[in-house]
């Protein structure tokens, strides 16, 4: 009985909010520029250059490690950014892609991302994003499986220091859906 009223509040909790879907954008490097960069296998002994991943990891001790997130759906009323910092995201979880929403950086709260500024990308497996300092974003998102593991590259305490956040919910009344219609 607790699963029927737990879906029955969710249900009743998203007719409160006035929902936006955003599809997902083709991913390219000129699509994503704005943003960061995707970046995917090159092979070994290449020597460094503009499409390996352009890191500003110096305001801080750097932490990459992995993080395990349960499934959370293709839907989202938060987005993030952080000003100090670079930050990698890639999917641990063969064959699995996954999906962030960006926004170009404002470097400040009141600045927050409108609607129509926000593009949803699918990452595929195999692939990571590298979002520039500043960068909006909301995710990784995944509708399955149950959970996923994510390598993550930032600063000790980004979480902590360096974590600004908007809440669509608490001050527009809306949240976003994830619609993919690619290929």
């Amino acid at each position: 009985m607790q699963p029927q009223a737990h879906a029955a509040a969710t249900a009743s909790e998203a007719q409160q909010y006035k929902q936006v879907t955003l599809k997902v954008t083709p991913l390219t490097a000129e699509n994503i520029k704005p943003f960061g960069q995707i970046i995917s296998s090159s092979p070994d002994g290449k020597v460094f250059d503009q499409e390996d991943a352009q890191l500003v990891l110096n305001q801080g001790t750097p932490r990459f490690y992995i993080m395990r997130l349960p499934v959370r759906g293709l839907r989202f009323h938060r987005i993030t950014y952080h000003g100090k910092v670079t930050q990698c995201l890639g999917g641990l979880t063969p064959p699995h892609p996954w999906y962030v929403a960006l926004a170009r950086p404002t470097l400040s709260l009141d600045a927050y991302p409108q609607p129509e500024d926000i593009r949803v990308f699918r990452i595929p497996f195999g692939s990571f994003l590298k979002m520039e300092v500043g960068t909006w974003h909301a995710g990784p998102l995944f509708s399955e499986p149950e959970a996923m593991e994510f390598y993550n590259l930032e600063l000790c305490d980004t979480n902590v220091t360096d974590h600004n956040t908007h809440d669509y919910r608490k001050r527009n009344g809306m949240e976003f859906i994830v619609e993919d219609d690619l290929p």
